[in-house]
């Protein structure tokens, strides 16, 4: 993410007897932080060993599951079936058997039963089920098919997968083989598939990531800095998240989204601290050079904190805001995940404004140590990106309609983009749970891993049963089963005509709703799938309205200028429009899959436009926040809109550079990882921070500060009288 270097260039021959203004709020807190050094070094050392010692336990303690819609009736369906009907739900555990020859046979049957005595054995299974000639025994004989009821939440039926799936399949041999699989197997086998590429990505991107840091902060003192801020924001989520999955469910892709964001905001609020930091220790030193070295540096970080610091804060909060969005998804996975990334955000902002200052404070000029030779420490204002500024200010229209005409390009696939939830072929094809997907489909038929679970009333089941067998789609009605416990309820089972993620079968769970009795429920883990992409499809506007709004309102607080404060929420639009197109290009039409190494699905994985747009608009406000307070205070100084675009670029743009290039070379190492879903994170959200620093933050924001002039940042008099009086300037 990124900083604005917001700056301060004070004439060289200011006299030395000019007082200094006095801090503000944020700087007040950075000299606090330099003074009791020791209390908040001892004070973040509590924090990260206390919740770091939980942190070991993290990727047990989350849960694997919460892809669901809550509330949906595929939900119900899967509650009553587990509640009445002996567990024998969406998230039961499905043992398959195939063999070379008849089941029936003795040595054969032995597995079978030695694999229904592991399953019986687990606490969290409540009965198991024998394979049933004509319903879990194949036509041919040779396939069977064991059901392990659900006796536990859907969170722990995922770890009686990850406890089960390698015994099972240790009975495999001599002609047999054993698999686990169903929507509690898949899962378990997805979060694993997932997370090993995840911490192969981010292995793969530590030697780049470093080596761009050094050249971003031209020291490796300076470097080392944002894996402090990494290190205590990581350490300090990771054990929250596991005393909060004490609480409530989260999932175990929340650490891994924190992980990344906390990286991320590590690299860009230090970048912009220190740079910040050196500029105005230099700056005091031109001033007067004959303070001692420990006053110069507190009297820096209190300079630093009232200009970067705040665009740090609001950056933070943007961030967050963003986020917050996704919380409108009544879907646990997406909550969590959200919850998780904001936690790290709210760790990693609170070391930048704490530890970040003491840190430096203690460093002062030995924050230069170990500097690459040719980098002038000190600088400020970068000549390359000043003489930028100029050429804009000189060109908007050139600059400005190239930039904005490949934006538009890149989004215009996004009117045909097409979403749902993944197929099985996102997992490796040697997985327990495809392995078994696939048996299943060759002994009973395309559509029998997605078997429907219909409820009704027991009254009506058999005219129920029959109007099911006669809905075009269905290739195959069991007969209905009424519940033992006498709760009234009887359960159709019905086999669809084609794969669970062919679109054909979302039109067959439509037909059925639509025509069988009101008190009929619908359900099964393929329509769980549908339920939730349905969900998204129809949050996906209000999380997008939500995220702008508070974007926009947040801007303008802090830069009191509606005008900008609105153009700069648009822009961000561009940046996350094209990203989504080229998400169209690659993974649904499929250009470019072969050398990514993937078979494309036709679709985009139903949680991107949500999920995704959270993220991508995070990062791109962020860039807005450090560009435009820059642009804030340079116009608050001179009261000039050429100097506030010239030098908001002089001095955020190299910063801005430098972020977004680590963060692109961490978000394409995941396009590198093996499974589906983290290539599409890492080519959206990469492509994302590529073209909205390139295009968006650097030629067409400053260009829309030129075209508009001063009644970018003209405030109306109602408006002035109701926003809290913020300002960008130390002066």
């Amino acid at each position: 993410m990124k900083h604005p270097d917001t700056t301060i260039s004070r004439p060289a021959t200011a006299a030395p007897s000019e007082p200094a203004p006095p801090p503000g709020l944020l700087g007040r807190l950075g000299l606090w932080s330099v003074r009791h050094f020791k209390a908040v070094l001892a004070g973040w050392l509590l924090v990260v060993v206390g919740l770091g010692a939980f942190a070991p336990q993290v990727t047990s303690a989350l849960s694997g599951a919460g892809w669901q819609a809550d509330g949906s009736e595929s939900v119900k369906v899967r509650q009553v079936a587990e509640q009445h009907f002996a567990g024998n739900a969406s998230s039961a555990l499905q043992i398959v058997v195939a063999a070379d020859r008849p089941v029936t046979e003795p040595d054969v049957q032995q597995v079978i039963t030695r694999a229904g005595e592991l399953a019986a054995a687990d606490p969290r299974v409540s009965t198991v089920l024998a394979p049933q000639p004509g319903a879990t025994i194949a036509q041919d004989g040779r396939t069977a098919v064991l059901l392990a009821g659900a006796k536990a939440s859907p969170d722990d039926m995922v770890r009686a997968a990850d406890d089960l799936k390698a015994p099972l399949s240790a009975l495999s041999g001599n002609g047999v083989d054993v698999h686990a699989t169903g929507a509690s197997v898949l899962w378990s086998d997805f979060n694993k598939a997932n997370h090993d590429a995840m911490m192969k990505s981010e292995i793969m991107s530590w030697p780049v990531t470093l080596a761009i840091l050094v050249l971003a902060f031209g020291s490796l003192v300076a470097a080392g800095l944002p894996l402090l801020l990494t290190m205590a924001g990581l350490a300090a989520s990771a054990g929250s998240l596991v005393l909060l999955s004490h609480l409530f469910p989260i999932s175990v892709w929340a650490m891994n989204f924190a992980m990344m964001f906390a990286l991320a905001l590590g690299i860009d609020y230090a970048l912009f601290l220190v740079v910040r930091f050196r500029s105005a220790r230099a700056a005091a030193a031109r001033r007067n050079p004959a303070p001692g070295h420990r006053l110069g540096s507190a009297a820096a970080v209190a300079e630093t904190m009232d200009t970067a610091g705040k665009a740090v804060l609001l950056s933070g909060a943007t961030v967050l805001v963003s986020l917050s969005a996704v919380m409108l998804v009544p879907s646990p996975a997406f909550r969590s995940m959200a919850g998780g990334i904001m936690l790290a955000v709210l760790f990693v902002l609170a070391a930048t404004l704490t530890l970040l200052p003491a840190v430096l404070g203690r460093l002062g000029h030995r924050v230069d140590a170990l500097a690459l030779p040719w980098v002038k420490t000190g600088e400020h204002r970068s000549a390359r990106f000043a003489a930028w500024g100029e050429r804009l200010w000189k060109h908007p229209l050139r600059y400005g309609a190239l930039a904005l005409a490949a934006l538009i390009a890149l989004a215009a696939p996004v009117i045909g983009l097409r979403t749902a939830m993944p197929s099985i072929a996102v997992l490796p094809e040697d997985a327990s749970a495809r392995a078994g997907y696939t048996a299943v489909q060759q002994a009973f038929g395309p559509g029998a891993p997605g078997t429907l679970q219909i409820l009704t009333p027991t009254q009506r089941a058999e005219g129920v049963a029959a109007d099911i067998a006669a809905t075009p789609g269905i290739a195959g009605v069991m007969p209905a089963q009424p519940a033992a416990d006498g709760s009234g309820w009887s359960m159709v089972q019905a086999v669809p005509a084609v794969d669970p993620s062919s679109p054909d079968l979302g039109r067959t769970v439509d037909t059925l709703r639509a025509d069988l009795p009101a008190d009929t429920l619908v359900g099964g883990a393929a329509v769980e799938n549908l339920d939730l992409q349905h969900l998204l499809t129809e949050k996906t506007p209000l999380v997008i309205g939500v995220v702008m709004g508070l974007g926009f309102l947040l801007l303008l607080v802090a830069l009191r200028a509606p005008l900008i404060s609105a153009l700069g929420t648009a822009a961000s639009l561009l940046s996350t429009g094209a990203a989504f197109g080229v998400a169209r290009l690659v993974f649904q039409d499929g250009h470019g899959a072969g050398l990514l190494g993937f078979t494309p699905q036709g679709f985009l994985d139903g949680w991107a436009p949500v999920f995704f747009f959270a993220m991508i608009f995070a990062i791109a406000m962020d860039y807005t926040v450090f560009l435009l307070a820059s642009a804030k205070e340079h116009y608050e100084r001179t009261g000039d809109p050429r100097e506030a675009m010239v030098g908001a670029l002089a001095h955020s743009g190299r910063v801005i550079f430098a972020a977004a290039g680590v963060m692109v070379a961490v978000f394409f190492t995941f396009a590198l990882s093996g499974p589906l879903p983290p290539k599409e994170m890492g080519i959206v959200l990469g492509v994302a921070v590529l073209l909205d620093a390139a295009l968006v933050r650097l030629v067409l924001l400053p260009v829309l500060l030129r075209l508009t002039g001063a009644a970018a940042w003209r405030t109306p008099a109602w408006l002035d009288r109701v926003l809290p009086k913020i300002s960008f300037s130390h002066d």
